[in-house]
């Protein structure tokens, strides 16, 4: 297995879709316990769940449904997945990409909020937008009492490299 490391990768095709969406690749998120952000065995990524963390600091806290509402939770989702893609950038050029295998998505829920699947629309539409079909995935979209650092959503990718 490898581990995430600084490398530098190129990332053309995909960095200059996201330059058309409006986005730009973050550094990778540093972990906030005892773990690395990616690994990769044979053709296969997986990334460790990602937060909604910019600079270091989350951009929305609390429970969606309560304190968080569910827009601001689908951005921090969209978050989430381009911290998911720095982490598999530190491992491969994303333009390297065949197929987005899954994404998980955790929503840290209020009483009675069910919306999870459209939190977690935010990856997922991103993921599409960025990849195109190569990005339609597999998906789990879980409402949880509480995550790390009292973050909104956390979003963890497995990606098929070639």
């Amino acid at each position: 297995m490898t581990q995430a490391s600084p490398t530098t990768h190129r990332h053309t095709r995909t960095l200059q879709r996201l330059d058309e969406l409006g986005l730009t690749l973050p550094a990778i998120a540093a972990p906030v316990a005892s773990y690395v952000p990616a690994v990769r065995t044979a053709n296969l990524i997986y990334t460790s769940g990602q937060l909604p963390l910019v600079s270091g600091a989350l951009t929305h806290q609390g429970k969606v449904g309560a304190d968080v509402s569910p827009e601001d939770a689908v951005d921090a989702a969209r978050t989430c997945t381009l911290n998911a893609l720095a982490a598999v950038g530190a491992l491969v050029d994303l333009d390297s990409i065949a197929r987005v295998v899954k994404a998980v998505g955790f929503v840290s829920s209020a009483t009675g909020f069910t919306g999870q699947p459209i939190v977690i629309n935010g990856a997922s539409d991103l993921l599409v937008s960025v990849f195109g079909d190569a990005g339609q995935h597999a998906r789990s979209a879980v409402g949880v009492a509480e995550l790390p650092l009292n973050a909104p959503v956390e979003v963890e990718l497995i990606v098929e490299v070639a």
